[in-house]
């Protein structure tokens, strides 16, 4: 698991292709490598993957077909920049919100203007995950955790802060940026009990289940 606080940015050091899967070498001088150990799982631009291979500044990790089917990162190439967040540790601080490293689709910026000291971005993504936003809930775009502001159709609005923009690879979205989107984990499941037990769901049900 993890919290959608990036702790480091890294990049694309080689991304080779060994028998239709990607092996990635990541590099970055943000995190203390020796503290970890190969198995590792790391989100690379939100999406969890594990360390087959450690070295002073990164690591290695393999890529499957279906990941890269799913996500955004065969679009990276060598040199491209990305967001990592090791997975957290029991007793840590959560400061975003619970984040699986399951990519759920692949979204698209369509517009970005500036709002005071921060920038607002429109993401859009496909129509059949649209559902699971929510005005005031939480996203997570790249690996980082984000408020939704507004939402129409299936499109939604993120508020960016300097802050942000800084210590992650968001400063660099252009129109056209494509964006691993994961959504809230409660709204998966919520409607997977819905689907399930449709006909009991009731607000009394939602609180003793813990949703409302």
């Amino acid at each position: 698991m993890f919290t959608g606080i990036i702790k480091a940015k890294g990049s694309i050091a080689a991304m080779s292709r060994q028998g239709g899967d990607v092996r990635l070498t990541v590099r970055s001088e943000g995190l203390p490598w020796s503290d970890y150990e190969i198995g590792e799982s790391i989100a690379v631009n939100g999406v969890c993957l594990t360390a087959v291979a450690l070295h002073e500044d990164g690591f290695d990790t393999d890529v499957s077909v279906e990941t890269l089917d799913v996500t955004a990162l065969g679009r990276l190439g060598s040199g491209s920049d990305v967001n990592l967040e090791p997975a957290i540790s029991l007793g840590e601080r959560l400061g975003g919100h619970l984040v699986s490293g399951h990519v759920d689709c692949v979204g698209s910026v369509t517009a970005q203007t500036a709002d005071a000291r921060s920038v607002r971005l429109t993401i859009e993504i496909p129509a059949e995950y649209a559902h699971y936003v929510a005005k005031k809930g939480s996203v997570c775009i790249d690996g980082v955790s984000l408020t939704v502001n507004e939402v129409s159709g299936n499109t939604f609005e993120l508020n960016i802060i300097p802050h942000t923009a800084d210590v992650t690879i968001i400063g660099d979205y252009a129109v056209g940026t494509a964006v691993n989107v994961e959504v809230d984990l409660l709204a998966r499941y919520l409607e997977r009990l819905m689907s399930k037990d449709g006909d009991n769901i009731s607000l009394d049900f939602l609180k003793a289940n813990g949703y409302a």
